[in-house]
């Protein structure tokens, strides 16, 4: 009876070990599921730096037309001739700036020259003139040369528009010449003309989408917010902007 007695105690206490390690394991022992489970539930923290919202362009780019004659932002180059192809502005007026011949532009657009000229003699002490502002189909007709670099050919020229003037020196040092573009009014222009509605219309590293060469004297009128547009981009020209094709060469 003793010898059955001691078997059984031993039985007894291999069960309750037994059962204490199952139940440890059931309490969530290290290296168990319910610890798996408790770490999976945790969040974990995302690596790498916070991404920027992207740029929104908020700019109006159909605010107006690319066609219109009549529209400040009409684009004109060699595969974009004015429609029609004689054109001419019906609200052309004198320009009240020193001049070498007498221009005439749409009167937006002589409202923002005679204030840049005006705005260049007071912050810089600068005597700006007009050397060609309008130029009609016949007239355009007598100044084409057959050089298609230097001058446009007539009904494709941005002086036909009246949105246009060539400007230079009072002086005339560097008249339509490309050191115009290192002179002080060459560069006041260059660096102020946007703040007026104007930009340098034809870049010196832009040939193979204007068609043209580097004409620093060449300031067109698209308005301030489009100017201003563009000085903050950093994009030269109208087809660029636009998204328009290059027209390096007449078709």
């Amino acid at each position: 009876m003793i010898a059955g007695s001691l078997s059984l105690a031993l039985v007894a206490v291999a069960v309750v070990v037994i059962g204490a390690v199952a139940g440890g394991s059931a309490a969530g022992s290290p290296g168990d599921g319910a610890s798996d489970s408790a770490e999976s539930a945790t969040p974990r923290p995302v690596s790498g730096a916070a991404q920027e919202p992207a740029a929104v362009d908020t700019f109006d780019r159909t605010a107006h037309s690319l066609d219109d004659p009549n529209s400040i932002w009409v684009v004109v180059d060699k595969l974009r001739p004015l429609n029609p192809q004689d054109f001419e502005p019906d609200d052309l007026v004198d320009v009240d700036v020193p001049h070498t011949w007498d221009p005439m532009m749409r009167q937006e657009a002589a409202d923002a020259v005679v204030a840049m000229f005006q705005a260049a003699s007071d912050e810089a002490d600068l005597t700006l003139a007009s050397n060609s502002a309008f130029r009609s189909y016949s007239a355009q007709e007598e100044i084409y040369d057959g050089d298609d670099l230097l001058t446009a050919r007539p009904g494709f020229s941005e002086h036909q528009t009246g949105l246009v003037m060539d400007i230079g020196a009072e002086s005339g040092d560097c008249s339509l010449d490309a050191c115009f573009a290192d002179t002080a009014e060459g560069v006041w222009l260059r660096d102020n003309a946007w703040r007026f509605g104007f930009i340098l219309r034809y870049p010196a590293d832009k040939t193979p989408v204007t068609g043209y060469e580097f004409e620093p004297w060449h300031f067109r009128y698209v308005g301030v917010p489009l100017a201003t547009e563009m000085h903050e981009t950093g994009v030269t020209t109208l087809e660029e902007f636009f998204g328009l094709p290059a027209a390096p060469e007449y078709e």
